[in-house]
């Protein structure tokens, strides 16, 4: 949640419809959370990247490259939208040449000599990789930190160069032009409300996916490329695992889970991993080719993990936010995706809240702000004013189709914070679902505000007394230490460390 998509952005309630036809408010969770997966990070190299070869005096940059290539200029177009709707780009040198090193290993095999590719780190904690028509490849920090050595991200990257040489996009750019012009009519028609949203952000995910032919061929020229490239080739059936393993990891309900990540867009059928080991066998038996693990875990030591500063930082049921100087707790259960638009929560029973705030401006009485038109289904006679640990608020009920809502907001300086809680009609939790978020909120003390550090991925060396107890409980940020500590460093069950061995820890 970035400081400015919290405070400084377009105040909804001047916008009566956005959260009228509410249909279903663990929708909105799902919407925010198919927008984000769209978009991304940042460009670390203009130039194709060869390995221990010094750099040309004169580089033939990407932009050259594609000058009058109208792939090239639809990735352009779209660049910058991805990099803002990502939370821009991550900027870490030692990280930065790590990428651009893999990349460029890549690129010395593609399918297409004359293509040149700009990688891009997107500063999201999501698990996600994808590329857009013209050599624009992304790759989120949050999928470097599940990684464990070189070859799982060239498997990540070369599937995406294949879509990129095998002209996957203009399949896709054909689709995106009957989609704007569907898009223009929903615009039109629906305006601003949360169905128009819907529609338009279903579009997008349409236009992001590619045909399961298209991702058999991409996964076929992916692991061909990181045979020739010398890379592990079994690294791209290992790595579809390891991202399962973490989606399974971090679903509230791991059968029912409609977060959007890299698997989301990439299906992870077991007939797909099978068929990447079975492509692998063509360069040798397992074992064959190089993990580049010590170079990977050096090049990421120190990588931030999570939330960045920016957005606020997620701890276990605890949202807070330094530079607004706020914190709340969310109840037991629940699970806080710290997105750039809002905090959002879901919980058990198909519960969810929502979190964000706006500027004040002239919204002097929150009764009346409440009453403004911005929730439908309000029920004036439950409005009422009070207090949150000593700041002014006000409360509501709403009511629409199966759904109840809490509505609370606070007036803190000048910004109006909004909770939004949601259940299903029946559900009895959403009084004390809301009460948590009311108690809660206060604001942060000074010596709070200190010590909130970002999480970042540490990379340790097992010592002779050390167990998977030992390191596992160094971990921080997560109340599930040791799950979380097997799952970052692909551990199966029954494994055990040894001295010498490096770890993958989180920790400040």
């Amino acid at each position: 949640m970035m400081v400015q998509a919290k405070t400084v952005k377009t105040d909804q309630a001047r916008s009566p419809n956005l959260w009228q036809h509410a249909r279903a408010f663990r929708s909105v969770a799902v919407l925010l959370l198919a927008t984000s997966m769209l978009y991304g990070c940042q460009s670390i190299f203009d130039q194709a990247y060869t390995p221990n070869v010094s750099p040309s005096d004169n580089p033939q940059t990407v932009d050259q490259v594609q000058k009058n290539d109208p792939r090239a200029q639809m990735g352009a177009r779209e660049h910058p939208r991805i990099v803002a709707s990502y939370g821009g780009e991550y900027h870490d040198a030692k990280t930065e040449r790590l990428v651009a090193r893999i990349t460029g290993a890549l690129t010395a095999v593609s399918e297409n000599p004359s293509q040149s590719f700009r990688i891009t780190i997107l500063n999201s904690p999501a698990i996600n990789a994808f590329a857009l028509p013209g050599g624009y490849l992304y790759v989120t920090r949050g999928l470097l930190a599940l990684a464990n050595d070189a070859s799982e991200v060239a498997a990540v990257l070369s599937h995406e160069m294949g879509h990129v040489t095998a002209n996957h996009g203009i399949e896709r750019q054909k689709r995106e032009e009957a989609e704007v012009i569907a898009s223009r009519v929903v615009a039109e028609v629906l305006s601003s409300d949360l169905a128009g949203k819907q529609a338009l952000a279903r579009g997008k995910l349409r236009l992001a996916a590619f045909s399961r032919q298209q991702e058999l061929q991409a996964d076929v020229i992916g692991v061909r490329m990181l045979g020739e490239a010398g890379y592990d080739p079994y690294a791209a059936a290992r790595f579809l695992d390891s991202m399962a393993a973490y989606a399974r990891y971090s679903a509230v309900d791991p059968d029912n889970d409609q977060s959007l990540d890299f698997l989301s867009s990439h299906p992870n059928s077991a007939q797909r991993v099978d068929l990447a080991r079975r492509h692998a066998r063509a360069f040798g038996q397992e074992g064959v080719g190089d993990r580049g693990r010590d170079y990977y875990l050096a090049g990421i030591d120190g990588l931030l993990y999570g939330d960045s500063p920016q957005e606020g930082y997620v701890r276990g049921q605890t949202f807070l936010h330094g530079s607004l100087g706020i914190r709340f707790d969310v109840p037991p259960e629940f699970r806080i995706d710290n997105k750039v638009e809002a905090v959002l929560a879901t919980g058990p029973g198909e519960s969810a809240i929502r979190f964000d705030g706006v500027a004040a401006g002239e919204n002097n009485s929150l009764t009346n702000y409440l009453t403004s038109g911005w929730v439908a289904g309000l029920q004036p006679e439950t409005v009422q004013e009070t207090t949150v640990n000593g700041l002014p608020a006000a409360t509501a009920r709403a009511s629409a189709e199966r759904w109840d809502f809490d509505v609370t907001v606070v007036r803190l300086n000048d910004q109006i914070f909004r909770f939004l809680t949601a259940v299903p009609k029946g559900n009895t939790t959403l009084q004390s679902t809301a009460d948590t978020l009311r108690n809660s909120f206060r604001r942060m003390t000074p010596e709070e505000i200190a010590s909130l550090k970002p999480l970042r991925v540490r990379i340790v060396t097992v010592g002779p007394s050390d167990t998977l107890a030992s390191l596992s409980g160094r971990m921080m940020g997560t109340d599930r230490k040791l799950d979380l500590f097997k799952l970052i460093n692909a551990l199966p069950a029954g494994a055990t460390v040894s001295p010498g061995q490096k770890m993958k820890i989180i920790s400040e």
